[in-house]
């Protein structure tokens, strides 16, 4: 049935179909970021226990943890897809999020133990598997609308600010001063005020590319063309997942090359491109 499936499709040599597969990193016009990820593969063992120590730490160090390891880009040139994996505050946004869990769902947080004791280790994925509850949740609520995302956030830190712990009302305050500063206005060039907002598409496309590592999908960034018959045969970048109770993506949002908007497409509707992992593995 798969190879039937397969043959209808019409796949080019290197080419698969987005229900199968992993693109991590994809291949882009952004050497700058290329630099960053191989830089990245090349770390030391002692480099990488460091990292991983400083990824073990939530929510802040965790935080940065993913923001380094999935620098921003941006489309490529003539496709109309703008920033990718970017916006100013990514980290803090990230921090709240997971404070939001902590809140709402404290039993999705790892045991601080073991997160001390996977740390060192020195893998990522290690880490990842330990925490894959909480990023799972964290990107679910990253699809709640906006309005609603910030009323969360509010509440979590009020709530962190009345706690016994210290080191933990310190950093509900410096949040809370953080998530004021983003949803205040500011003055634009001719004067205009604007809100910048919280940068959730770059969050949620960090997150999902960090869900792709375990579950296997492909991440924003990634080219394909579309099977669907109003579209059939039109090339897209994919600007991010939809997410299913478990598993790999069940569909993803790309933007057609030249499009004003995106749409929505399922995972057996798209094909990727070939070569477009940048990290072979």
């Amino acid at each position: 049935m798969a190879a039937q499936q397969l043959e209808a499709v019409g796949l080019q040599p290197g080419e698969t179909l987005s229900s199968y597969g992993r693109t991590i990193y994809p291949i882009g016009s952004d050497p700058h970021r290329q630099l960053l990820v191989e830089r990245r593969e090349r770390r030391s063992f002692a480099e990488r226990v460091t990292d991983t120590r400083r990824a073990a730490t939530l929510p802040d160090g965790r935080a940065q943890h993913l923001v380094e390891r999935f620098p921003p880009t941006r489309g490529s040139t003539g496709t109309g897809v703008g920033p990718l994996y970017s916006g100013e505050g990514r980290q803090d946004l990230l921090a709240m999020v997971y404070i939001v869990v902590a809140t709402e769902s404290p039993g999705l947080l790892p045991d601080v133990g073991d997160l001390v004791w996977v740390a060192e280790m020195g893998e990522d994925t290690a880490l990842d598997t330990a925490c894959a509850e909480l990023d799972h949740e964290a990107r679910r609520l990253l699809d709640r609308k906006p309005v609603a995302l910030w009323s969360a956030i509010e509440k979590a830190l009020a709530a962190a600010e009345r706690s016994t712990d210290w080191k933990i009302r310190q950093e509900a305050l410096r949040h809370a001063a953080l998530l004021r500063t983003m949803m205040s206005p500011r003055e634009g060039y001719v004067g205009e005020l604007y809100v910048e907002g919280l940068p959730v598409t770059g969050v949620r496309q960090i997150l999902d590319a960090l869900l792709i590592v375990a579950e296997d999908g492909h991440a924003p960034g990634t080219r394909v063309r579309l099977l669907d018959k109003h579209h059939e045969g039109r090339t897209a970048t994919i600007i991010g997942a939809g997410w299913g109770s478990s598993g790999p993506p069940v569909g993803y949002l790309v933007w057609l090359d030249g499009a004003k908007t995106p749409l929505s497409a399922r995972a057996d509707q798209l094909v990727v491109l070939a070569g477009q992992e940048s990290l072979p593995r």
